[in-house]
């Protein structure tokens, strides 16, 4: 299911969240100019390289806070970023897609339920929410995959934190959306948000235990951070009420009807 638009109709010009989206599609643009072809000697691309040096590498934070992963430390020197950056690829790794699909999915969902959710909190609340759940997510991440070295990346935690805290502000809302079945053929329907982000959320749980069972069968992990998704959802389900103090939540009532 792709969300197009909601019934719920913003007073204010959302602002940071095109700047936001804006952001992303820039840092992306960006990636496409570096080479994807790996150099000889590190056998990484500067694609790679890039994503190394602004991803989230579960094993270089929890090596950086004394938890000791077991990872080698060789590994460990030439992968992790150098110095204090380290600690910046939790707010830097939101902004790096792997892919055109990557990022247009986080864009479509930000677009559509980003804007209500800045609306509710104001300018300045939804900048600090927005990354506060994405390092949350990014933190949930590290937690389940502590000796990972592969970069996590994507906007996908803290958008998934702007529904969690859209579900709680608008329970009644309702969601068009397409069902894509071939290419060219795409059925379009309503659906109460309430459905559509509960089995959202489903769907990263099925996903993320299914991945646990099958990395613990087959060693290998998956290629989908699904509990930064998880971990981002509870975050901004937990955290919509601090930043909406004093706001009245005004969006509840400007709930419409009207378009698919």
């Amino acid at each position: 299911m792709i969300p197009i638009s909601d019934s719920v109709r913003s007073r204010t010009t959302p602002y940071v969240n095109i700047t936001f989206i804006t952001l992303n599609i820039l840092v992306f643009l960006y990636q496409l100019t570096l080479n994807t072809f790996p150099e000889s000697r590190s056998f990484l691309s500067e694609l790679d390289v890039f994503f190394f040096d602004w991803g989230v590498i579960p094993a270089c934070l929890t090596d950086r806070f004394g938890f000791n992963p077991e990872t080698n430390p060789r590994a460990l020197a030439f992968l992790c970023p150098e110095g204090e950056r380290v600690l910046a690829t939790p707010f830097t790794s939101m902004f790096l897609h792997g892919g055109w699909l990557h990022l247009i999915g986080n864009m479509v969902f930000l677009w559509v339920f980003g804007d209500n959710v800045e609306d509710a909190m104001g300018h300045a609340r939804y900048v600090v929410f927005y990354l506060v759940v994405g390092v949350a997510a990014g933190a949930a991440h590290i937690f389940m995959n502590q000796n990972d070295i592969i970069p996590a990346i994507g906007a996908s935690g803290a958008v998934a934190g702007v529904l969690g805290a859209y579900l709680v502000l608008y329970p009644r809302a309702t969601v068009s959306a397409i069902l894509p079945i071939f290419i060219l053929f795409w059925i379009p329907f309503r659906v109460p948000a309430v459905l559509l982000i509960g089995f959202w959320f489903l769907l990263q749980l099925f996903s993320g235990f299914a991945a646990i069972a099958a990395t613990d069968v087959t060693g290998a992990s998956g290629g989908v951070a699904w509990f930064a998704h998880i971990g981002g959802f509870i975050a901004g389900l937990v955290l919509v009420r601090v930043f909406t103090v004093g706001r009245g939540h005004r969006g509840r009532l400007r709930v419409v009807s009207g378009g698919w």
